[in-house]
Formats: C-alpha cells, sequence, structure tokens
C-alpha cells in the first residue's frame, strides 16, 4: 500500500489550479462539478481555495486512511506531487505527519 493512501496530507494543504482544458466539459478529465472557476484560463478543485484547505475529491480521514474519488481524473498538480517529495514532506508536516524518506528536508 502506497504511503498516500494512509496520508492525504497534499490533498488538505495545497491549492489545486490547473488549466480549464482539463475540465472534462472542456474535453479534459477533471469533473468540472467539482472545481470552481479562478480566472479565464484557470479553474481550482472545490475546498483548495479557502482555509481549512481540503480538496472535494479527499476521502477519509488525514493521517490515517485516505483515497481520491477520481484518482483517474485528478488534475496535473495532483499527478506531478510525489510520494517523498519535497512538497509532500511539506504537506506532512503542516498535519504533524512524520517525513517520509531519509534525509529529507521538510
Amino acid at each position: 500500500m502506497s504511503a498516500c493512501q494512509s496520508c492525504g496530507a497534499c490533498c488538505a494543504a495545497y491549492r489545486v489550479q490547473f488549466s480549464v482544458y482539463e475540465l472534462d466539459d472542456a474535453g479534459g478529465t477533471v469533473p468540472a462539478a467539482m472545481t470552481e472557476p479562478v480566472n479565464g484560463a484557470t479553474s481550482r478543485m472545490q475546498g483548495t481555495g479557502e482555509v481549512p484547505i481540503r480538496c472535494v475529491a479527499l476521502t477519509g480521514t488525514v493521517g490515517q486512511s485516505v483515497g481520491c474519488s477520481i484518482y483517474l481524473q485528478r488534475a496535473a498538480p495532483c499527478r506531478e506531487l510525489t510520494e517523498g517529495s519535497y512538497a509532500c514532506n511539506k504537506a506532512r508536516a503542516r498535519h504533524g505527519l512524520p517525513a517520509l524518506g531519509e534525509g529529507l528536508p521538510v
């Protein structure tokens, strides 16, 4: 099992903004109903534009057991964030979770 499935910190730490061309109603895969407009060229996942941050697609409890209800349709920023990366460990630190990997700065 991936550490991501027991974490979810990134989904509750970052604003998830991406091109409107990723929306399903524009030919992409991200469900438009789960997003909000930022401007004419950019959308973001609902729940990531306010504090406390929590993406509308995040299911479960951060730090215990989580999932993404649109995992196969998720936006580019979500696909690009990798387990154990600096951004991952920064999000984990925000939620009081230990860093993944050895010697990774937080």
